[in-house]
């Protein structure tokens, strides 16, 4: 009818939401890089900041920048008006050819895992934009739980010397791993960032909270699985126990619904309609490092969910969609099946809780939709931005270990801070042996301040983000407003609505 009609037209022009062209069974792609479109942080580095000069050319782990360049070129594509009818066949096939030569198995067209696809890509854009240009040998620390706190900051740190780029500080996170000699009593205790969970499923999972136990359940290490002890200098039975230790400010979840046999071929599927919460999922249970549960309120370990990777149907013959919020549409969900883009309720979304494979949630800050002077102000919702940090060595103010309960609070820290004192009692050296080039770098790429000034020109009553000090700001202050470099880097057009926050 033309009722319905003029709704499908409506909603195809709410910015973002853009169906993509199957090229032949890239549903898989199709449905993470929807997932991957609706993080606000990400979409916001790559459309707002100058990512280009991050790019690490020298690594070999990377693929000397085509990555993630591929990525920021569809990405801008999908944020620019005019595109809704093409349904980027051009941009995606570009994108699969760079993805194809960094990692070959996603070559040609077979269906693929969307999770495997997720590691690939996120571990590609971040040796792409890796900012450590020569990675220093670190020999893992084997601790023995008696100094919890220090060690995790230690095992960061060391952790950061070879890797810091923006899908670090959006996406890493660190869990605790703790495996007990069950003859000898020796503790061995590690500390191990992560980019996603993988939830184990059993017969008895019925919500996400159920998976979430699994996983931190303890287990036996006996038979074929035995633990070399190092004090009993032999294989021994032994216990383990995983907890979580750090959340970053967007946690991807994933459930091992795909069970495979001997060979590594998938043999089955688990088709549990899983619960999971849509909003306010609470984490402060299973976190236990010291910094979430005591200085930091609850919002930092609050989550709420942005969207979702389905995979519908069997093993050989599945299909991937992905459901998405959008954020300017009053944060409402859509669905997205390749070409086709659809609004749906949150019923839609729990109906189908047995086709959820992938689930993407964004920490909130507990703002409840209201912004700074209180007014409601729903379309950008400070509560579905999460603030992210430009981590460095020699800044462990910045890091998650040690986290204000006042976000404002972050600001007013100087170099000589408290922060820097208990740093210090911690046993971590202020300053690093490579001295972090990340300081030298100009805060704001020109790009940004001439928007910025253009901005300022046209709607001099809204106040800006205030231009940062050092670069390790820099995100801080660009990416906790949604850039609206959307709209401004991209259309060349800034109507009120798009203006920094």
């Amino acid at each position: 009818t033309d009722a319905n009609h003029h709704h499908h037209h409506h909603h195809h022009n709410a910015m973002g939401v853009v169906g993509l062209a199957n090229l032949g069974n890239t549903c898989f792609l199709n449905s993470s890089l929807q997932c991957l479109s609706a993080t606000i942080p990400l979409t916001d580095y790559f459309l707002g900041y100058d990512y280009e000069r991050e790019i690490n050319r020298d690594n070999p782990l990377g693929t000397r920048g085509r990555l993630a360049s591929a990525y920021g070129a569809w990405l801008s594509h999908v944020w620019s008006s005019g595109h809704a009818t093409s349904h980027l066949r051009q941009p995606v096939a570009q994108f699969k050819g760079q993805l194809g030569q960094f990692a070959p198995q996603f070559q040609g067209n077979q269906q693929h895992d969307a999770q495997e696809l997720l590691a690939f890509l996120l571990d590609g854009i971040h040796e792409d934009l890796n900012r450590v240009k020569q990675k220093p040998y670190i020999e893992e620390q084997d601790c023995d739980g008696r100094h919890d706190e220090r060690d995790a900051m230690k095992a960061w740190k060391n952790y950061l010397l070879r890797n810091k780029s923006i899908i670090v500080d959006i996406f890493q996170g660190q869990l605790r791993s703790c495996v007990t000699c069950l003859s000898c009593g020796h503790v061995n205790v590690r500390f191990e960032p992560f980019m996603y969970l993988s939830l184990p499923m059993d017969g008895r999972c019925q919500s996400l909270g159920d998976c979430m136990d699994l996983f931190l359940q303890e287990e036996r290490l006996d038979g074929d699985n035995q633990w070399y002890c190092s004090h009993c200098q032999q294989h021994r039975d032994a216990k383990k126990k995983i907890d979580l230790w750090i959340l970053p400010p967007i946690l991807i979840v994933h459930l091992k619904r795909f069970r495979f046999d001997d060979f590594g071929r998938v043999g089955s599927k688990n088709t549990a309609a899983i619960r999971y919460p849509l909003q306010d999922w609470d984490l402060r249970p299973y976190v236990k490092s010291l910094s979430s549960r005591t200085n930091a309120p609850q919002s930092l370990s609050n989550y709420d969910l942005y969207a979702v990777s389905n995979h519908i149907g069997g093993m050989g013959s599945g299909h991937y969609t992905a459901y998405a919020k959008s954020r300017m549409d009053d944060q409402s969900w859509y669905e997205f099946n390749d070409a086709r883009t659809t609004p749906v309720t949150e019923r839609v979304l729990r109906q189908n809780s047995a086709s959820a494979y992938l689930l993407f949630y964004n920490r909130t800050n507990g703002k409840n939709n209201n912004d700074d002077d209180g007014n409601v102000n729903k379309r950008f919702s400070p509560r579905s931005i999460p603030l992210v940090r430009r981590q460095s060595t020699n800044r462990p103010d910045l890091w998650p270990h040690t986290q204000v309960s006042d976000m404002g609070q972050v600001r007013d820290f100087a170099r000589s801070s408290v922060v820097k004192v208990s740093v210090q009692n911690l046993g971590i050296e202020e300053k690093d042996d490579e001295e972090d080039e990340e300081d030298e770098i100009e805060p704001l790429p020109s790009k940004q301040k001439q928007q910025q000034q253009q901005l300022q020109q046209q709607q001099p009553q809204r106040g800006l983000s205030p231009i940062p000090k050092s670069a390790d700001e820099a995100y801080e202050m660009e990416l906790q407003s949604p850039t609206k470099a959307a709209a401004t880097a991209i259309t060349g057009e800034s109507s009120g609505e798009f203006l920094l926050l």
